[in-house]
């Protein structure tokens, strides 16, 4: 069992029902998945970019990354419907709790000038969006295989009903919310 599962089963569960006096153990807010995206425009024009992208989000997260793929054409950005232009990872489970122990203790310390993330990036629905600006913060990462920093966008979908709901959930868990 992850470490952090553990942690949530034995004493974060039982502060929240507390705190927001929840009877029913269910009805406790928990991380439900984790979203890893890494959408990369200029893969429409050279491919390889792609397969290194992928090779890199499974080193991250432990599990094959899924190629997506354009829903519509835009003329604009040289993109047909079809074409590759990212990938990404779910993430459920063990895995999951794995790799957000990691994001938080591990790799959002090394991000440079490290102030805390923002507040702001929940949806109204207890979920949380964090955007990161390069791939490089996570240890698995070969720093001199690295031809081109690339970011990603990690989804948090809690089952938290409310954003105050989920804000205490993930400052249980660890996340460093600026203050």
């Amino acid at each position: 069992m992850a470490r952090l599962k553990e942690k949530y089963k034995n004493e974060i569960a039982p502060a929240l029902a507390k705190e927001f006096d929840i009877k029913n153990p269910m009805a406790i807010p928990k991380i439900e998945k984790v979203v890893v995206n890494m959408g990369l425009g200029e893969a429409s024009a050279n491919a390889k970019i792609l397969d290194v992208a992928a090779d890199e989000l499974k080193a991250i997260t432990g599990q094959k990354p899924v190629i997506t793929k354009a829903k519509k054409s835009i003329a604009a950005f040289k993109l047909r419907q079809g074409m590759s232009i990212g990938t990404m990872v779910t993430l459920r489970g063990d895995r999951m709790y794995e790799f957000f122990d990691r994001l938080v203790n591990v790799a959002l310390p090394r991000v440079r000038d490290f102030k805390g993330v923002t507040d702001r990036s929940f949806d109204g629905r207890g979920n949380y969006s964090l955007g990161l600006r390069e791939q490089v913060i996570f240890p698995e990462i070969n720093l001199e295989k690295v031809d081109k920093v690339k970011g990603m966008t990690i989804v948090i979908c809690t089952t938290a009903r409310t954003d105050a709901d989920g804000k205490a959930l993930l400052r249980a868990l660890g996340m460093p919310f600026r203050v």
